[in-house]
């Protein structure tokens, strides 16, 4: 099959920029100073690719991701970077734990009393970092890891997201709010014990400097995931990775005969839009000037004229829920499809 024969929108992968992003972050963080964050593209065929390059631990949002991983056998220990306190979902968990190592991340009493119930082995303590979301207050995660221990769980450690300095534009004042977060860390992490430090992201990776475990105070590893992909409001601060995703859409109708506008069928329910408008990729037939999306549709002002059936790349501003708007991701060389990879963790 041909990238220009299928059936639009789809989601592609360029396989070249795609392997030089994974390469270029094994050799910045090797082996397990990387786990890398499955949310980001949800798809255990392009986790194995991770796993090629040294990778084998890796991060999960949902337990449909623990699950799919381990059932899949890719990966020796998955994180649940992330609370959960449904029965059901943490028991699915507990269940696959003869096939690989599971952590569940706790911030409360109540995650981990569900946790414990579960049958679920592992816990970390998720500390507040400065992101108002999930985490145990620094003064109280010690607090949090007795009771766990107390549970009969082991605790591993501590993690701390870092989410809202991603992108930071100033890299001084980056870098200082970074090292404040990660100070909250490590004072929480000599209340919890464990071999564990984990932080970071695709936007802050470049400011971690890890540690082995238990060689002194310091991130032990980095829990990036848009690096393989890259997005637009990534690439806007992270000059490190390439553009490696695209949605391919069909031109379907244009305004005028003068150029004034097209209209392309890649709408709201094939792109991220959190993270404002996506952009279209020069370096692929026509680029433009996004005006709106609708539910099937992308207006634009292409920058040179288009016809009806010209084909254009749409770059996701976020890639992450771009990801889990598609069923398929297909993975191209140039004009020639040379894979077809499921989106297998989608849900929850």
């Amino acid at each position: 099959m041909k990238r220009s024969d299928l059936p639009t929108p789809a989601l592609v992968i360029e396989a070249d920029a795609f392997e030089r992003n994974l390469r270029s972050m094994a050799a910045q963080f090797p082996g397990g100073a990387l786990r890398p964050h499955v949310k980001a593209h949800k798809c255990t065929s392009l986790a194995a690719k991770q796993v090629e390059v040294g990778h084998r631990s890796f991060t999960c949002a949902t337990p449909h991701e623990v699950v799919g991983m381990a059932e899949a056998g890719i990966g020796d220990d998955l994180l649940l970077a992330n609370e959960s306190i449904d029965p059901i979902r943490l028991a699915r968990m507990a269940a696959v734990q003869h096939l690989t190592m599971v952590t569940i991340a706790v911030d409360s009493p109540a995650t981990v009393d569900a946790a414990a119930r579960a049958g679920l082995r592992h816990v970390i303590v998720d500390v507040n970092v400065g992101l108002p979301r999930c985490g145990a207050l620094p003064e109280d995660a010690g607090r949090i890891a007795d009771l766990a221990r107390a549970a009969g769980m082991e605790v591993r450690g501590v993690m701390g997201y870092e989410g809202h300095l991603m992108m930071v534009d100033d890299r001084g004042e980056q870098a200082q709010r970074v090292a404040d977060a990660m100070g909250r860390l490590i004072a929480a992490h000599e209340l919890v014990g464990g071999d564990i430090v984990s932080a970071g992201g695709t936007g802050t990776a470049h400011l971690h400097h890890v540690v082995s475990p238990g060689s002194g105070p310091g991130v032990t590893e980095v829990q990036a995931g848009s690096y393989a992909l890259m997005d637009s409001h990534y690439a806007r601060l992270v000059e490190s990775f390439e553009q490696a995703a695209f949605v391919l859409g069909t031109v379907i109708s244009v305004g005028n005969t003068n150029g004034g506008y097209a209209v392309a069928d890649v709408g709201l329910k094939a792109v991220g839009m959190d993270h404002g408008n996506p952009t279209l990729a020069t370096g692929h037939g026509s680029g433009g000037t996004v005006w709106f999306l609708s539910d099937e549709h992308i207006t634009f002002r292409p920058d040179q004229p288009v016809v009806v059936g010209d084909r254009v790349h749409v770059v996701p501003a976020h890639i992450d829920p771009t990801m889990a708007m598609h069923a398929v991701a297909w993975l191209v060389d140039g004009d020639e499809v040379v894979d077809r990879w499921p989106i297998d963790l989608r849900g929850w």
